[in-house]
C-alpha cells in the first residue's frame, strides 16, 4: 500500500494520512463501480452515484441510492464487498497484512498511524493486534458465512446460499448494512421476509454486536480465561451495549405494540425477535426486519438515539461510540451529585478525556443539526425522515425511512460528507483539517462566568 516506506508521508500527521487513505480507496471504488461490467444494465454508472454507493460501502454505512441486488453484478457486488471489507477494518490493517504478506517492515511511521487507525493508547503491540484482528475477522465471518448458507440453503440452490451468507455475513461482521436481496424478496426489502426467523435474525444481530464492540475488547473476552480481568474499557463498553440492547428493545417492542404496519401477523416471538433486531441494528449496522416508514413516530426518533451513539472504539461501527455516551452520563451524575471529579467503577476518569467526550459529542451534534437543517433545503421530505437520513449516515447506520432514493443531487453530496465525517470521526477530520501540529505552552489567568 502506498503508506508503507513512501517518503510524501514523512511531513504528514496520522489523523491527515487516514483521512487521504480513505478518500483514495473510495475514489478508487467508484471509479471501478462506474465501469459497464459492474451494472446489470451493462451502461457506465453515473459517477456521483458510484461516488455514494463506494463512500456508503468503505464508511460501512449501507445507504444505498439504487438497490445493491438488482443495480450490481457479481463483479460490481464483490467489488463493494472488498470495498466493505476495507472499510470495516480500517485501511490501515488492510496495508499491515499486504505489508506482512510481502516482507515488508513495519517502521514506527506507520506503527503511530495504525495507533491512531485503531484508536489505541500506545503503539505498543500494534502489529501483533493487527493479527489478531484478521484472525478474530476471519473466524467470525466463516462462522456466520455457515450458519447463514445453510439456513438460505432451505430456500435456494447451494451456491447461492453461499454467496448470500459470505455476502451477509461480511457486511454484518463490518456493520454495513449492505444486503443483496433485492432480486428475491423485493428491492430495498433487507430482512423484512425474515423477520420472525430466529437462525437469520440471532445469527446476523450476533455478527453486528460482535463486530461493535471493538476488537480489543474483543480480544479481552478471548483471553479472559487466561486473565481473569477485563478493563475498564472493556467493561463500560459492555455494560453499555447490554443497556442500549436490552433497552431499546424493550422500547421499540412497546411503541409497535398495536402497530398493525409493523406489529400485525406477528406472534410475541416474531415480535420480540423483530424489536431485538431493531433495537440492534441501529447501532450502526444498517439491516432491517421491519418497515422503518411504517414505524410508529416514538421507535424511529428513539432509532435516532441509538444511531447517533453508534458502536465502540476500534470496532467496525460509527457514531459518538458507547465510551462516549458513558463518560458523558457518568460526567452529568457527577456534577448533578456535587462531585468535583468524575469516577466510573472505582476509577477516577482523567479531565483530558472528559473534554474529549464533551468536544466530540459537541461536534457530532454540530454536523447533524448542520447538515440536516441544510437538507430541509434542498430535500422534500419531513424534518424527522431529514434527521432520521442525516443521523443515519453520520453513526455509519444505513437504515432510512425510504426517502434515499429521491434525494438531490445536492442531498446525496451532503449525506457523503456525513457518511465520511462520521466514519473517522469528527475528532479526527478536525485534527486532520488543523495546520499546528505543536501546543502553545501559554498559562492564562483563571476567570469564571455563568453557566446554566
Amino acid at each position: 500500500m502506498f503508506l508503507f516506506n513512501n517518503h510524501k508521508t514523512d511531513g504528514m500527521r496520522p489523523p491527515r494520512v487516514l483521512v487521504i487513505g480513505f478518500a483514495l480507496t473510495i475514489l478508487i471504488g467508484a471509479v471501478l463501480l462506474t465501469l459497464p461490467v459492474a451494472s446489470n444494465s451493462g451502461a457506465s454508472l453515473r459517477f456521483l452515484d458510484a461516488l455514494y454507493t463506494a463512500t456508503s460501502a468503505v464508511c460501512v454505512t449501507g445507504l444505498v441510492v439504487l438497490d445493491t441486488a438488482t443495480q450490481f453484478t457479481v463483479f460490481g457486488q464483490i467489488v463493494i464487498l472488498i470495498l466493505i471489507q476495507i472499510g470495516g477494518l480500517g485501511f490501515m490493517t488492510m496495508s499491515t497484512l499486504i505489508a506482512l504478506l510481502i516482507g515488508k517492515r513495519i517502521l514506527l511511521r506507520e506503527r503511530l498511524i495504525m495507533k491512531e487507525a485503531m484508536n489505541q493508547f500506545s503503539s505498543a503491540g500494534i502489529v501483533r493486534l493487527s493479527r489478531n484482528v484478521l484472525l478474530t475477522t476471519l473466524i467470525l465471518e466463516s462462522l456466520g458465512t455457515a450458519v447463514l448458507a445453510a439456513r438460505f440453503a432451505r430456500d435456494y440452490p447451494l451456491g447461492k446460499s453461499l454467496y448470500l451468507g459470505l455476502f451477509h455475513a461480511v457486511s454484518a461482521f463490518c456493520n454495513a448494512g449492505f444486503d443483496i436481496m433485492g432480486r428475491l424478496t423485493g428491492q430495498f426489502s433487507s430482512f423484512t421476509k425474515y423477520v420472525a426467523d430466529p437462525v437469520v435474525s440471532l445469527t446476523v444481530c450476533g455478527l453486528i454486536i460482535t463486530g461493535g464492540l471493538g476488537f480489543p475488547v474483543i480480544q479481552e473476552i478471548i483471553h479472559y480465561r487466561r486473565d481473569r480481568r477485563l478493563s475498564l474499557h472493556a467493561v463500560l463498553v459492555l455494560r453499555t451495549t447490554l443497556f442500549l440492547v436490552l433497552g431499546g428493545a424493550i422500547l421499540i417492542f412497546l411503541f409497535e405494540t398495536g402497530n398493525p404496519a409493523t406489529f400485525g401477523g406477528l406472534g410475541w416471538g416474531g415480535r420480540s425477535l423483530a424489536a431485538i433486531f431493531q433495537s440492534v441494528t441501529p447501532r450502526t449496522a444498517g439491516f432491517n426486519t421491519l418497515g422503518i416508514s411504517s414505524m410508529r413516530v416514538g421507535s424511529v426518533f428513539f432509532m435516532i438515539l441509538l444511531m447517533f451513539i453508534g458502536a465502540s472504539p476500534s470496532s467496525t461501527g460509527g457514531g459518538i461510540k458507547t465510551t462516549t455516551f458513558g463518560v458523558l452520563m457518568a460526567t452529568i451524575i457527577a456534577t448533578i451529585s456535587g462531585h468535583e471529579e468524575t469516577n466510573l467503577m472505582k476509577r477516577r476518569l482523567p479531565r483530558d478525556l472528559i473534554l474529549k467526550a464533551v468536544t466530540i459529542f459537541a461536534l457530532a451534534m454540530t454536523l447533524v443539526i448542520t447538515v440536516t437543517l441544510l437538507m430541509t433545503f434542498t430535500e422534500k421530505a419531513g424534518f424527522i425522515d431529514l434527521l432520521f437520513e442525516v443521523t443515519s449516515a453520520f453513526g455509519t447506520v444505513g437504515l432510512s425511512t425510504g426517502i434515499t432514493p429521491n434525494m438531490t443531487d445536492v442531498g446525496r453530496i451532503f449525506i457523503i460528507i456525513t457518511m465520511f465525517v462520521g466514519r473517522l470521526g469528527p475528532l479526527t477530520i478536525a485534527l486532520a483539517l488543523n495546520n499546528r501540529a505543536s501546543k502553545r505552552n501559554v498559562e492564562y489567568i483563571t476567570d469564571h462566568v455563568m453557566i446554566g
